[in-house]
């Protein structure tokens, strides 16, 4: 008979719940651990900094960030603290610019294209590019071999023509003295008065068509008819330049001192600057690169155009630049600043101070015991991170500046050290 295996023996059913259970107990207190610990660790990557340390939870008071020892007051529902660090900048008396920003093109005053006058073939070009020039240097040559013919036939015709009027003159004198001696007819006389006159207009003809030859001639020297940057050579010796094609533009010559630049502004501005112009003022016009980062030359305003412009509705104007560093090109896009007026010792503070909610403008003023007092307040013209105050805070109120965020009205907060001008307190001056 073959031998059959014999079966594992079995545990005891008693054994097995034992074992379940114990299983089942070290799995709860492991996922108790885990509850614990993750609880553990949010509540500690989410206390503020100046929370009380574990262990503290009955409100210790902590020094006071500006040395006051008056303590944050602690504890509370997650150990977050009821005063937060602001900074503050006093409202004082300032100068403000009462200004307009435009876009602006750069466009030089005078611009010249040098176009050759007669055709001929271009022998020379004595300009180097991009080089400055002056009105009456020479810039370019035309073959001038054919116009020095003409103007030397022209001279031959005058001097044949002129030999014939002196020779009807002469003959008009001898017949008037024959008349007297009654040796001729008195109508040959009066016929050879009318030759001479025909023979001066052949002069002046002659004189005429000289005077033409001689300016073409003078026209294949080419000189430069303004001051200014000459541009690229347009077209190169050897080729022949004919009147009244595209080929006759030789360069652009552009005067770039003084440089002006024209900008738009709306007509509810035109106002204020026609009564400062009447008035007799220059009004100051800065012009900014791009970025309105870098100022490149500070000028006047020259012009205001006639008419508005239906379509835009804005008045186009003119400034006026110096341009001593060459810093405007022409074509240039430049951001215009123009000052209309400057308000002398008025209230003002930084406009980061300025908070906006649905009643309107406000701020947060804090008061000498370092509470907050949330302050509407009505805001004028601005410049150079200040604004102009209307109504509102008063002269040496704290304003915050940073921090805002986490205020609300009647909180306390603490000034650091580090701004002496915001806290008095902590100013050299005021001890």
């Amino acid at each position: 008979m073959n031998d059959v295996p014999s079966a594992p023996p079995t545990a005891p059913a008693h054994d097995q719940r034992g074992l379940a259970r114990q299983s089942l107990i070290i799995g709860v207190i492991v996922l108790v651990l885990a509850v614990a610990a993750g609880a553990w660790y949010l509540r500690r990557s989410a206390a503020p900094s100046g929370a009380a340390a574990p262990g503290s939870a009955r409100g210790d008071a902590a020094p006071a960030p500006d040395g006051s020892g008056k303590g944050a007051r602690r504890g509370g529902r997650g150990g977050f603290s009821d005063v937060v660090p602001v900074g503050v900048e006093a409202v004082a008396a300032r100068d403000i610019r009462v200004t307009r920003n435009a876009l602006g093109t750069v466009t030089p005053v005078v611009t010249v294209t040098v176009q050759a006058q007669v055709s001929g073939q271009l022998t020379q070009v004595a300009f180097v590019e991009g080089q400055t020039v002056h009105k009456g240097d020479f810039l370019a040559e035309i073959d001038p071999r054919p116009y020095q013919a003409a103007v030397d036939q022209a001279q031959g015709q005058l001097v044949k023509d002129q030999a014939t009027l002196d020779e009807a003159r002469m003959d008009l004198v001898r017949y008037q003295q024959l008349i007297e001696k009654k040796s001729i007819a008195r109508q040959q006389a009066e016929d050879q008065k009318w030759v001479v006159v025909q023979d001066e207009g052949a002069v002046k003809i002659d004189q005429a068509q000289l005077a033409t030859a001689q300016i073409n001639l003078g026209f294949c020297h080419i000189v430069s008819p303004s001051d200014g940057r000459i541009g690229l050579r347009l077209v190169d010796p050897g080729n022949f330049i004919q009147v009244g094609s595209s080929s006759t533009s030789l360069a652009v010559i552009t005067r770039m001192q003084p440089m002006t630049a024209v900008f738009a502004l709306p007509e509810d501005d035109v106002p204020a600057v026609l009564a400062h112009q009447h008035a007799g003022a220059r009004l100051q016009a800065q012009a900014y690169d791009r970025s309105g980062l870098h100022l490149l030359d500070t000028g006047s305003l020259l012009a205001i155009d006639s008419q508005i412009n239906t379509s835009t509705g804005t008045v186009n104007l003119k400034a006026l630049f110096p341009n001593a560093k060459l810093a405007l090109f022409p074509n240039q896009f430049v951001n215009i600043v123009l000052r209309i007026d400057e308000l002398i010792g008025t209230l003002a503070m930084p406009t980061a101070a300025v908070q906006r909610g649905t009643n309107g403008t406000f701020v947060y003023v804090v008061k000498p015991d370092n509470k907050i007092a949330m302050t509407p307040v009505k805001l004028g013209p601005s410049d150079g991170g200040y604004v102009a105050i209307t109504s509102g805070p008063a002269a040496g109120d704290r304003v915050v500046v940073d921090g805002a965020d986490k205020l609300r009205d009647g909180m306390t907060v603490t000034v650091p050290a580090a701004n002496p001008t915001a806290n008095p307190a902590a100013s050299p001056a005021a001890n």
